[in-house]
């Protein structure tokens, strides 16, 4: 099977001349087993005609040829790992049915297995292809400036700052910031969201996004080989290769079930010989139970199933860590939500200011922003950007979680939560704006109240959608957020949340998380630094974009490449249904091997019904777990 190496991973201009790339019918790991198969056919047809000795011959070659794929392989294993796979179970059971003069069943045998490795191969290759695909979105090359000439460059040597060219038509190479032009991109590749992005000036575009219309000028804020993209890929990558909870208890039943199904197959064909005094009769059960034991479908029951699912999940902008999170993230029945950045559109403004007498409301916000503009809050950045002439503030200290203070004018001011400042005659009011929905921060030049300021970061429209969608399929939601009370309960109702946890630190939504997780799967949602310990705590962290928070993106299970919430419920759905497959290909593998067992002991199957039941199962599988790259509507 194919795998996607580091190198192409920082290259993504690589040439994939691998065989996965090739037409089924140029590719030898098919058109072997299918020769295989032809000359298997060929013996029957010739046994049917009385042409016995043309059919022997028939039947070696497809013998021969379908061993070819996976005899070698099982011995390497064999000789130089000391690994008992299945492929050994199989190289026994058709060299002891030759042994004893089946070799129309050894050929079966070949065939068969070598045809459903094939089909694996493919299946495997094809769940693949998203990740393949997410690789081709960055051009080979792009158009740099240097100085007043425009030159062609390999988009892997792109350094932070080149100013790329972007024609209309052209994908973006890396990340950057837009110096110049207007025009709207096309970002459905990479964020899942199909209402092309209008792009100005001074906005962040995403590489691999096409330019529909204008010329743009971009400068690059990363490397050609570093930026959200190469991140994406990585992360899948990552993904495909990590096993989950069930693809880890397929291993487990697995690797002991080789050593064990050849120890059994001795004992049957020993205590057999010895009790009944047949040995050919009990040697060959023993052969057919090596083959009735084969854990071959249980060995790919999990994998396929998994990398089919994340590589459908990329395509529609959900990126999945690892298999063993997309496991959890098929079982989640409660999701926590953090209020700013994740259901708001993380762009607050100020909306109201009230002072108290002989304060205008322009000092008050002057005071205000020339504080904030040394914090880097949200909220801080909102006031901030609401004055441009505000006063020089001297000797500014910051208290996490409260507030700011400094010297304006010869004048100690302070700026902070309720919480910690004093509303004083101002009291009513405040708790009005907070009943709005805003949050607000109170005003105080030496050590007196003088005004409040109300700051609302407005719902995302699709909020009560989402909600509602997952109330009705029984995925509650609680909302975390550092906001007092009132304001958090005046959002969480146009939201349609009912459970609300309000005035939380870091820490303290950790806590929360925790204390959901202990009594049902939970999902956490964040964007921001400060959403990362909740993010490790919860079952399954989301992380709102791959541009995010480096820390929210590390501390997460899963990331989301745009901002449209709607995500989540198509995600949930999607991951419930790839876990639920795998849950059908783990059971259906053992009982195979439970139903099989009895009856080639017994004597009621032979080697040729065995092998025929066993790897259609194989086949059977590997078509149910490419199922869950099909994409289904959220709603």
């Amino acid at each position: 099977m194919s795998t996607v190496t580091n190198s192409q991973v920082e290259h993504p201009d690589f040439d994939d001349d691998d065989d996965d790339d090739r037409p089924w019918y140029r590719s030898p790991s098919v058109l072997i087993p299918i020769a295989s198969g032809i000359a298997f056919a060929a013996g029957l047809v010739c046994d049917l005609t009385g042409a016995k000795t043309a059919g022997l011959v028939m039947f070696w070659i497809g013998l021969l040829l379908g061993a070819y794929t996976f005899v070698p392989g099982a011995l390497r294993g064999l000789f130089t790992k000391g690994k008992l796979g299945i492929g050994l179970l199989m190289t026994i059971s058709a060299t002891g049915a030759v042994i004893l003069g089946y070799v129309e069943e050894a050929a079966a045998l070949a065939f068969l297995y070598s045809i459903s490795e094939a089909l694996e191969d493919k299946a495997m290759d094809r769940a693949r292809a998203g990740l393949r695909a997410l690789l081709k979105l960055v051009p080979k090359t792009a158009l740099v400036k240097r100085g007043d000439a425009t030159v062609e460059v390999e988009a892997k040597d792109l350094r932070v700052g080149d100013v790329l060219v972007v024609r209309a038509g052209e994908r973006i190479a890396t990340d950057g910031i837009v110096r110049a032009g207007r025009s709207s991109l096309d970002t459905s590749a990479i964020t899942g969201e199909s209402i092309p992005v209008e792009v100005e000036p001074g906005m962040d575009v995403s590489a691999g996004s096409i330019n529909t219309t204008g010329t743009l000028d971009v400068e690059a804020t990363a490397a050609g080989t570093d930026n959200s993209l190469t991140t994406i890929v990585e992360l899948v990558e990552k993904a495909q290769s990590e096993k989950g909870e069930r693809a880890r208890l397929a291993d487990r039943i697995a690797r002991p079930l080789v050593p064990g199904v050849m120890i059994l197959a001795v004992l049957v064909g020993l205590l057999g010989s010895l009790l009944s005094g047949n040995v050919e009769l009990w040697i060959t059960r023993a052969l057919v139970v090596l083959v009735a034991a084969s854990p071959c479908s249980l060995a790919i029951a999990v994998p396929v199933t998994v990398v089919s699912a994340i590589g459908a999940a990329s395509a529609f902008g959900v990126v999945v860590k690892s298999g063993a999170a997309f496991e959890r993230f098929g079982g989640i029945r409660h999701l926590a939500v953090d209020k700013t950045g994740t259901l708001t559109g993380n762009n607050p403004t100020v909306t109201r200011v009230v002072t108290d007498d002989g304060v205008s409301e322009n000092e008050v916000l002057k005071w205000a922003a020339s504080l904030e503009g040394h914090s880097t809050h949200p909220l801080a950045t909102a006031i901030a950007s609401a004055v441009s002439d505000a006063p020089q503030a001297d000797d500014v200290t910051e208290t996490a979680g409260r507030g700011i203070s400094g010297v304006i004018d010869g004048v100690c001011v302070s700026v902070g939560s309720p919480r910690w400042l004093d509303a004083g005659p101002l009291a009513d009011e405040v708790r009005a704006m907070e009943m709005e929905g805003m949050t607000v921060v109170i005003v105080h030049s030496d050590g007196r109240p003088v005004g409040a300021v109300g700051v609302r970061d407005e719902l995302r429209p699709e909020v009560p959608e989402v909600i509602r969608t997952l109330n009705e399929r029984g995925i509650g939601v609680t909302m975390l957020t550092g906001d007092n009370p009132r304001t958090a309960r005046a959002l969480a109702a146009q939201a349609g949340i009912t459970d609300v946890r309000s005035e939380l630190r870091p820490e303290d939504k950790a806590a929360a998380v925790a204390e959901l997780c202990r009594t049902q799967p939970t999902a956490m949602i964040g964007d921001g630094i400060n959403d990362a310990p909740a993010l490790a705590a919860a079952d399954v962290g989301i992380a709102m974009g791959v541009k995010g928070a480096d820390a929210a993106i590390e501390s997460a299970d899963v990331a989301f490449t745009g901002n449209d919430l709607r995500l989540i419920p198509q995600a949930l759905a999607h991951a419930h249904r790839g876990r639920t497959i795998m849950n059908e290909n783990v059971v259906l593998s053992i009982l195979i091997i439970a139903i099989l067992l009895p009856l080639s002991i017994t004597g009621v199957l032979g080697l040729a019904a065995v092998v025929l039941v066993h790897e259609g199962a194989e086949v059977i599988v590997i078509l149910n777990g490419l199922r869950a790259a099909q994409r289904r509507s959220s709603t």
